[in-house]
Formats: C-alpha cells, structure tokens, sequence
C-alpha cells in the first residue's frame, strides 16, 4: 500500500477522535426566540445517512409500494443502481457501474459471498423477506466490513415486531399473486408473535411461472421463476440481555440455458442454486453511554450445481459452492458530541469446485482467512460540522488451488466530513483507502480450467480508492442532494486464468442527482446518474465483469394517496440513454440502444377490512422491447445476445394480515 495516501486520511481520524474528547462537557446555547430548522446530518443515531452522500435506501415504505417480484423492481427508483434482466439468478447488481461484489455485502449482519460466476448474479436475495436495504456508494464507513471497496449494501430483512400491529402479541401475513407474461403464482406465508421474552418469526415464500416474451414478442427461454425461500428468527430477552437466532434458505431450481446473462439459444437444462445462512446475535436491551454491544457469529454456504449440461464441453458439467464460518464482535459507546464504535470481526471462507471429470483436474478447492480490528467515530458538532471517520486493520491469507499459500496486512482509512453553510443547506466531502486482501474473483472460472493453472507469484493484495464532493438540501417537504465521485479499484483478480493475476485499474467517476418532494397525501421524486467507467484508462464495452458502462440514467415516480377511496396509485419511468462510440465499436458491440419503461400500480384497502391489500401492478406499460442498462450488449463476433427484459406484465395481488 502506498503510505503517503493513506497517512493523511489516518491523520484526519485521530485529529477527530481527540476534538470529540475535548467537546465531551461542551454545551449548546441559543437565542431566546430563534426559529431553528431541523438539521441536516450526515451522522444521525450513530449511523451514515446513506442518502446525504449519493447512495440509495429503499424504505419499508418503498417496498410496500413498489411490491418487487425480483432485484430489478427493488431498485426500479434509484439510478445510482442498474440491474441487468433476466430471470432472478441471472440478475447482477451494479452501483455506479461497478459490479456489487466490489461492495461489502451484509444480511441481517452477515457478510455475502463475492460472485462465483459471471454468467450468474451475485448475492440474489428474496424482496419478499425485505424491511429496508442501504446502499453505501463510495467511502465506506469501518465497520461495514472487509474489503468494503466501492461501498456496501446492507440488507435487513423482516421480524416480528416489524409486523404485529399496537396491542396485539401474534399474528401472521399471508400474500397471494398472480400475473401474466410468464410471472405465474407467488406466494407467501408468515406468522409470528412475542410471548413474555420470547419473540418469533416464521416466513415461508415461493414462486411458479413460465419463460416470459420480450417487448417484441420473443420468448427468452430459461427465464421462468422458480424460487423458494424460507425466513425463521426466534429470540429471547431476559434482563438486559437479547439473543436472536435466525436461519435463511432459498432456491432456485428450474431448467436454464448455458449461459443465463447472454445466451438465448433454445437449449435450457437443468440448474440448481441454493443459499443457506444460519446466525447467533446477542445484544443489550438496555444500552448505556459506555455499553452498547453486539455480538454475531455465522454459518452460510452458497451451493451452483449444473450436472448433465452440455456433453463434451469443458464448460458443460459443474458444481461449486462456497462456504464460510465467522463473526464480530463490536461495542458502540459515546464522547462528547458522538459515538465510536470498535470491534473485531473474522471469516474463514472456503471455495470448492466440481467439474464431473471434464479436464484433468476434477476439484480446485481454494480457501481465504481474514481477521480484523476496526473502529470508527460519528460526530456532530456544535459548529454545524458532521464528521464520520474511522480505520481497519485487516489480515489476510489465500490459499490457492495448488496449496500456495500467501498473506498479507493492511490498513484502511476513511472519512467525510459536512458543513452546513446555511440553514437547510449542507456541503460534504468524503474520501477512503481501503485495503481488500487477496481478491479470488469468480472463481467458478476454475470450472473449465486444467493443471496448467497457477497464481502468479507476483499476486498481490488489491485496493481501492474513493472520493466523493456535494451537496445537501432540506427544506421540510423537499430534500435534494448532488454528488460527485471517483471510485478506483486497482489490483483486482484477472480471473480469466490460466494465471490468476492482479488486472488493471478500473475506474468509475460521474455525478448523481437526487430530489424528493412530499405534500402529505403523495410524494414524487426523481435521480439521475452519469458515469464513465474505463478500465486501464480506456472506455470500458458493455461486456460485464467487474464493470460495466451505463452511461446516463435516470428514474421519475409517483406516489398518491386518494383516501376517499382507500386507494393509493404511483408510476415509475427508468430511462437510459443510447451509448455508442469508438469504445463500442472497436470491440465488436452494436450500439447499446436508449430506453424509456413506464410500470404503474393502484393498491386498494377496503374500508371494512383494513387488514386487506388489494394491488393491481402493470410493468413495461408500453411494451417496449429493451434490456437493462449493465446488461450485455449486442456482440456478432463473441456470439453475445442482449438478454431482454419482460414485455408488459399484469399483476394482481392479495394481502391478507391476521
């Protein structure tokens, strides 16, 4: 690591650990009769305000409005993430342009694994389960976790008392769907309840349907839902203690085509998925200034199985699967005008290929050790300056498929500060090195590689680094917020073997926008996102990988209450320019055409059964033929087929609570 960047960084977080402790009696003095505005922080109960610095939350409320069948539909509002199409476990999330397995990835608290494949998406989850979802893009706080490159999303999924309603000790949920082009029938059951310190939680979800058409009427084969999923937390409160168990599980079994991002071919066969994750969590019910801990240990294991594909094709038969075993171990307690946060955290993960036989060597099993110590302070001082900033320490060891062992140390380094120059109105920057370890890449590559393979001597742990400058702005019914940024990743795995090697920088800088306006019956709102991504200083293709062009794109949507009629309608428009250049042209891809998709719904209450939800959904309104910005382009010499999206789709569901 290169110690001139990292130095000043580290200096800013010990400067402002030591300010918060001289502040720590400071009080705060007003004029009498002044009129205060509600406050702009960037800091706020401990925790980032993801949206302050251009990155994405999509509430319980978004969630309930928007009633996503599948990752695409969970981000449908935000520009700042891209989904490509195609069935669920085709779908790779990319935030600015970069893939999500840059970003550190949590549920519930619980790290996910990096993409094993790139013709698969990277840490699929159920929208069924979801409570809320934050996307940190770009400077990562140091307790988001390892290897937070480009940022992280956190994943929080549903619980008891997210549900059971005032005065009521049980209960339970159950939704019915059906739609049309392919979608079929979803469904989902829960109940749960709280009986002295006990709590409870049980959710159980699936979904049946067939291959939809496109926009121009062409059936994408392989692209039918076939998922089934199963969410249980059980916990225990007894004096000033929690602990909660919980255990997730889904699957995706159905027949696919070779190759599920970019292939339309007619040939499907046989593909299993399957994630199972098992965690422990302890934590105060009665937390003190000094007191605040948590505590989590975990099992996971994410199984890709495709046996009989393709015969005599080294890229036919396989199955790999990961699993890891870790925790944190964390305690937040205040100083003076904020909170630190330190902790330890660990993961071993280990990686296990399976190719039936097709190349000289059957299995490649590969393994990765991480341990590290972090804390980071939150702080809002009394000269209207916010301040998050913090640092790791991370080892890290690899153990590659030939038994090479290699290990490393580094330190991460981040902060953003905000001022607020005037009431309402907020200027940040925020800036990061972060150490990433030793990067594996996809390594269900491995699959069709032989005994030739090796890692280079040379391989050396990767980096990355952000910056970010804007501005915020609250005025009461509306917020707004403009961001610049700069991500890069250096060092990252070129896991197109035979040698497993360190690649070239990648690069993703650009500027989002964001605004939302409420008038109490209704909201609207609306972002836009342009970045340009190279990859060693040249333009990067819409090929994917690591990452992918997106050029502009933009989102409006609508919100409203009508409530003489128990009824709530809203609209989403997703836009996206056309991209073209020298840098399409020059590696073989066709012209990545703009697009402009309208879905819109109505959701009904009925006045004498409130326990009711009636919704009415209709996607891709106009029936426009397109595919998603970070999907493949069109590409004649590698034989690359866009993977479209679903023409238009009809919806009608039922919620039932009980």
């Amino acid at each position: 690591m290169k110690l001139r960047r990292v130095f000043p960084l580290a200096g800013v977080s010990i400067l402002a650990l030591a300010t918060a402790s001289a502040a720590q009696d400071a009080t705060i003095s007003q004029t009498p009769g002044t009129i205060v505005l509600s406050p702009i922080t960037l800091v706020a109960d401990g925790q980032e305000s993801v949206e302050a610095t251009g990155g994405v939350v999509v509430t319980k409320q978004d969630i309930e409005a928007l009633h996503p069948a599948d990752v695409s539909e969970l981000f449908a509002r935000d520009s700042a993430v891209t989904v490509a199409a195609g069935s669920g476990q085709s779908k790779r999330i990319h935030v600015f342009g970069l893939e999500q397995s840059n970003l550190a990835v949590s549920v519930d608290g619980v790290p996910q694994f990096k993409d094993g494949w790139h013709h698969s998406g990277s840490n699929v989850i159920d929208p069924a389960f979801l409570k809320r979802v934050e996307v940190n893009a770009g400077a990562a706080p140091a307790d988001a976790g390892f290897a937070a490159a480009a940022g992280a999303v956190r994943y929080e999924t549903l619980g008891a008392r997210d549900l059971l309603t005032a005065g009521r000790t049980q209960g339970g949920r159950v939704g019915l769907s059906y739609g049309t082009n392919g979608r079929g029938v979803s469904a989902n059951l829960a109940g749960y309840g709280v009986h002295e310190g006990f709590d409870w939680f049980a959710m159980i979800h699936a979904a049946r349907g067939d291959n939809y058409d496109a926009g121009n009427g062409d059936e994408i084969p392989g692209s039918e839902s076939a998922v089934t999923g199963g969410l249980v937390k059980l916990g225990y409160e007894f004096e000033t203690h929690r602990i909660e168990l919980s255990y997730e599980h889904s699957r995706d079994d159905a027949d696919r085509v070779a190759r599920m991002n970019m292939d339309l071919s007619d040939e499907v066969f046989p593909l299993k998925i399957t994630r199972d994750t098992l965690s422990l969590r302890y934590s105060s019910t009665a937390p003190t200034a000094m007191w605040d801990p948590e505590m989590r240990f975990y099992i996971s294991r994410n199984k890709y199985t495709r046996p009989d594909f393709i015969p005599d094709r080294t890229s036919g038969d396989f199955a790999f699967e990961a699993q890891a075993v870790g925790g944190v171990m964390q305690n937040r307690f205040a100083m003076g005008p904020g909170t630190i946060t330190t902790g330890i955290d660990w993961a071993y993960n280990d990686y296990k290929i399976d190719n039936f036989g097709d190349t000289d060597v059957r299995f490649h099993t590969t393994e990765t050790m991480q341990v590290g110590a972090f804390v980071q302070g939150r702080f809002e001082f009394q000269n209207g300056i916010d301040l998050s900033t913090g640092a790791r320490v991370d080892h890290h060891r690899y153990t590659d498929w030939n038994g090479l062992r290699k290990a490393d140390s580094g330190v991460s380094v981040n902060g953003t500060v905000a001022y607020e120059v005037s009431p309402g109105y907020e200027v940040f920057a925020g800036a990061s090195r972060t150490w990433l370890g030793y990067d594996i890449g996809e390594y269900g590559y491995l699959h069709a590689r032989d005994s030739s393979t090796f890692t280079s001597p040379d391989y050396e742990p990767a980096t990355a680094t952000n910056y970010k400058l804007g501005v915020n702005a609250n005025r009461g019914n509306w917020t707004g917020n403009l961001t610049l940024f700069d991500t890069r990743l250096d060092g990252l795995a070129n896991a197109y073997f035979p040698i497993l090697e360190n690649s070239e920088e990648y690069r993703s800088r650009g500027v989002t926008l964001s605004g939302n306006y409420s008038w109490g019956s209704g909201r609207f709102g609306a972002s836009i996102t342009t970045a340009k991504l190279t990859f060693d200083g040249d333009e990067l293709p819409p090929a994917g990988g690591e990452a992918t062009p997106i050029g502009t794109v933009a989102s409006l949507f609508v919100d409203q209450e009508i409530p003489q009629y128990n009824l709530t309608v809203g609209a989403t428009l997703d836009m996206a320019d056309r991209l073209s250049g020298d840098y399409i042209d020059d590696n073989g891809f066709e012209d990545h055409p703009g697009y402009g998709v309208l879905n819109a719904y109505a959701e009904w209450r009925p006045a004498s059964y409130e326990n009711v939800v009636v919704r009415l959904g209709v996607d891709n309104l106009l029936d426009k033929a397109y595919y998603e910005r970070s999907s493949y382009g069109r590409n004649t010499e590698r034989d690359v087929t866009p993977l479209y999206a679903p023409g238009r789709t009809v919806t009608l569901g039922l919620t039932m609570d009980f």
